[in-house]
């Protein structure tokens, strides 16, 4: 009973950002110059077969909100494919079960209820194109495009969604495209030079709304930013560009201590946050994860327990923002995915109610 009174005094009294964002040197910052660290989770499902995310079925969209940041985190990674977007019918009923105002509407006007009960809850949002089609990852390649979704339909989707957020506060930042991949280079020829891509896309996101973080993935899976040393990224609006990283445990196939890997993160993307070079802004680590059905996913007696713990250590000692994978309970509906079934990574439980594993939830708040 104690607990359900602090959690509703909570709620009525929630602090908003100060918005809009922007970078200064290595760091990303609010609207009155104060660090703002992004701490935050990924909340999948728009970018899936439902166009919805997982859990409105079970859920109500504003109590999972006010899980979000009752449990300290400040901000929400929402992927979404290009087809949810440009998608105009309606979705099924029995995916927002548990949200009857959102039956009868199209994905992308839930999209504007699930932005708007994310900032009710003092939560910023960044917008992640994950994919083209609606698929876990794109069936055709590893680019920004497809045959049936060319890098023109692309950009101009980002341009409607730059449109219609362009003056909604909780909208703090668009990732650009998910974890490119098989061939994607930083440079070289049009046709895989992502970072040519990534500035062609900002530029016209910026000219529709400059106030925007423009975040940029490395190539290989979002995990390597060496071109950057040489090549960075530089925008016409300053202090919007902020590059991202993603890594997980099967990025080690070899066990590595804690030196390695820091020796082989400072390599590959560490060295991006060194202070006043001319390739220097800030790392947020749009995706990292570890199991959460068992104790040892967080401790050091087993791989994936190790990984997390000199990774986190890792995110401590640089100060790194970054954005867990995933807040679900539940997977979406899409290929590899069952519907309905405990996502084995999440925050929350299977009833989207309580942590799936409080030692993990422990150490996420260690870093926020």
């Amino acid at each position: 009973m104690i607990f359900f009174h602090l959690f509703l005094l909570f709620s009525n009294d929630i602090q908003k950002p100060q918005v809009p964002l922007h970078t200064e040197n290595r760091w990303i910052m609010d609207a009155e110059n104060k660090r703002f660290k992004l701490a935050g989770v990924n909340w999948y499902g728009f970018e899936e077969l439902d166009y919805v995310p997982a859990g409105l079925e079970i859920a109500h969209v504003d109590k999972i909100s006010e899980k979000v940041s009752f449990f300290g985190f400040n901000s929400v990674r929402l992927p979404f494919s290009i087809e949810m977007i440009l998608e105009e019918n309606t979705v099924s009923d029995n995916v927002v079960a548990a949200n009857p105002e959102m039956k009868g509407l199209t994905p992308i006007e839930i999209m504007d209820i699930v932005i708007d009960s994310l900032w009710r809850q003092g939560l910023v949002v960044i917008l992640d194109n994950h994919s083209s089609e609606a698929v876990w990852y794109s069936l055709e390649n590893g680019f920004w495009y497809t045959d049936e979704y060319p890098e023109k339909v692309w950009i101009e989707t980002w341009e409607r969604i730059a449109k219609r957020y362009k003056d909604h506060p909780a909208v703090v930042g668009f990732d650009l495209r998910n974890e490119l991949r098989n061939g994607a280079t930083w440079g070289g020829p049009k046709e895989t030079d992502w970072r040519g891509a990534a500035i062609r896309a900002g530029e016209a996101l910026l000219k529709i709304d400059p106030s925007k973080l423009i975040i940029v993935e490395g190539i290989n899976y979002a995990s390597d930013l060496r071109g950057v040393f040489e090549q960075p990224i530089v925008y016409s609006v300053p202090n919007r560009i902020v590059y991202s990283i993603h890594d997980y445990s099967w990025f080690h196939p070899d066990f590595q201590s804690y030196q390695e890997m820091k020796e082989g993160f400072d390599y590959l993307w560490g060295f991006v946050l060194d202070e006043d070079k001319p390739w220097t802004a800030p790392i947020w680590i749009g995706e990292f994860g570890t199991c959460s059905n068992d104790p040892n996913c967080v401790k050091d007696s087993s791989v994936s327990g190790s990984w997390f713990l000199n990774f986190t250590r890792y995110l401590y000692e640089k100060d790194i923002d970054w954005a867990y994978w995933p807040l679900n309970g539940t997977m979406a509906n899409g290929e590899t995915r069952t519907y309905g079934a405990l996502d084995w990574y999440g925050i929350l439980d299977q009833g989207w109610d309580k942590p799936s594993l409080p030692a993990l939830l422990e150490k996420l708040q260690e870093l926020q």
